[in-house]
C-alpha cells in the first residue's frame, strides 16, 4: 500500500510542529541544548544523507527524514523514557493520517531506539538516526548567553566552531569531523560528555558494515 505521507507534509503539519515547540521549551526549562527544529531538520538531513549515499530506496530515505524530524517529541512528556513516548505518540499520529502499519513500524522503531541508555541500531532506519542524531554538536545549541555560567554541555557545544558528518571517499567510513576552540573546552572534556553517544554511532555504523570515525582538528581521535 503506498502512503500519502510525506516528510514535506509531516514538517509542516501544525500539530507536530506544536508538539515539537512545546517539548523544546520543557528541554530549555530544565537547562538542555537547543532540540527544536534546527536539530531535528538537521537529524532528518543526515539520516537520509547515511540512506541515500548507501543506495537504500527513496521510500526507505523518506521514512528516515520523517523518523528524524519526529523524534525527539517524547521530551514534551519528559526527558526520561522520551524514546519510548515519543515512538507511542508518532504512532497515534502516523496512524491517524493513515500511514500503512509497515511505515509505522519502521518509524517508531527508529525513535524508540534513539537514546543511549536502550538504544539499538534494530534496522537500517534506526541505526541511520542514532548517527545522525548523535553527531548533531555545535555552537548554535547552546541557550545560555552567560559564559561564565556555562556547564561542561554548554562549554563542550559551544567550543565547536565546525562539525560536519560526511562518508569518506571510499564510502567504507562515516566520518565526524570536528573543529574544536580548546579554550573553551578540552578534548578530554568532549569525550566525557560524547563517548557514550560516539561509541553508540559506532555501533549503528557496523549495522551498514562500516567504519566510524571522528576527527577533532585534524587529529583521528575514534
Amino acid at each position: 500500500m503506498a502512503s500519502h505521507v510525506t516528510y514535506a507534509y509531516i514538517r509542516q503539519n501544525p500539530d507536530i510542529r506544536e508538539y515539537i515547540r512545546r517539548a523544546d521549551m520543557s528541554l530549555a526549562a530544565i537547562g538542555y541544548t537547543e532540540h527544536s527544529f534546527a536539530h531535528v531538520e538537521k537529524a532528518a538531513h543526515n539520516a537520509a544523507m547515511i540512506l541515500e549515499t548507501l543506495n537504500y530506496p527513496p521510500r526507505q530515505v523518506e521514512l528516515a527524514k520523517i523518523a528524524g524530524f519526529l523524534h525527539d517529541i517524547g521530551n514534551v512528556i519528559n526527558r526520561n523514557d522520551h524514546a519510548q513516548s515519543g515512538a507511542v505518540m508518532a504512532f497515534r499520529l502516523l496512524d491517524r493520517l493513515e500511514m500503512p502499519v509497515d511505515e509505522i513500524c519502521s518509524i517508531i522503531s527508529a525513535i524508540g531506539n534513539h537514546d543511549e541508555g536502550t538504544a539499538q541500531p534494530v534496522d537500517a532506519i534506526s541505526a541511520a538516526l542514532i548517527i545522525a542524531d548523535k553527531t548533531d554538536v555545535r555552537r548554535s545549541r547552546v541557550r545560555n548567553t552567560d559564559f561564565m555560567t556555562f556547564d561542561i554541555h554548554d562549554r563542550v557545544n559551544y567550543a565547536v566552531e565546525y562539525s560536519n558528518l560526511h562518508f569518506s571517499e571510499d564510502k567504507k567510513s562515516l566520518v565526524l569531523d570536528l573543529t574544536i576552540d580548546t579554550e573553551i573546552s578540552s578534548v578530554l572534556e568532549y569525550f566525557e560528555i560524547f563517548m557514550e553517544r560516539m561509541l553508540l554511532s559506532k555501533r549503528a555504523a557496523l549495522f551498514f558494515d562500516k567504519k566510524f570515525k571522528m576527527y577533532i582538528n585534524g587529529s583521528s581521535i575514534l
